[in-house]
C-alpha cells in the first residue's frame, strides 16, 4: 500500500483559489476545470469544487464563515519568513487571524484563511530555544 497522503479541499472558485496559492509562493497547477493540484513542500492538496467535493464524500461542504473543519501547519525557517509571507497572504486577498507574534519564548507564528476561510497556520520554532525535558 502506498503512503502518499493527498488531501481534497473544496473550493467556491478553483481558477480564483489556484491564482491565490500561486501568489503566495505555493505551486497550485490547474487540472482542467474541475480541479487544481497544489504543492506545498511534500504535501498534494487538491482543490475541488465544492460540488463536486459534496458528490464525492456525500457530505456537505463545512460552512467556514462559522466553523473550522481543520488547520494547516507548514514549518517557516525564520521569524522574517513568516513576516514576509503573511504579506504576501494580505496582499492576494487572504485574512490574518493571527497576527505574528511570539509564544513561549521559541515560537513565532500567524495565522490565516484563504479566499475559502480555510484556516492555515506558519511556524518558525526555534528549537535552540525549546525547554529542554
Amino acid at each position: 500500500m502506498s503512503q502518499d497522503i493527498w488531501i481534497n479541499l473544496p473550493v467556491k472558485d478553483v481558477k480564483r483559489s489556484t491564482a491565490f496559492f500561486n501568489e503566495i509562493g505555493f505551486q497550485a497547477v490547474s487540472m482542467g476545470n474541475e480541479r487544481a493540484k497544489l504543492s506545498v513542500g511534500q504535501t498534494t492538496i487538491l482543490l475541488f469544487p465544492d460540488g463536486v467535493f459534496e458528490q464525492f464524500t456525500g457530505s456537505k461542504v463545512a460552512d467556514t464563515s462559522q466553523n473550522a473543519e481543520v488547520i494547516f501547519s507548514i514549518g517557516a525557517n525564520s521569524r522574517e519568513e513568516v513576516d514576509a509571507f503573511i504579506q504576501k497572504v494580505e496582499f492576494a486577498g487572504g485574512s490574518i487571524f493571527g497576527k505574528p507574534s511570539e509564544t513561549d519564548g521559541w515560537m513565532y507564528g500567524a495565522g490565516f484563511a484563504d479566499l475559502d476561510g480555510h484556516r492555515w497556520n506558519l511556524l518558525y520554532m526555534d528549537e535552540s530555544k525549546m525547554p529542554k525535558r
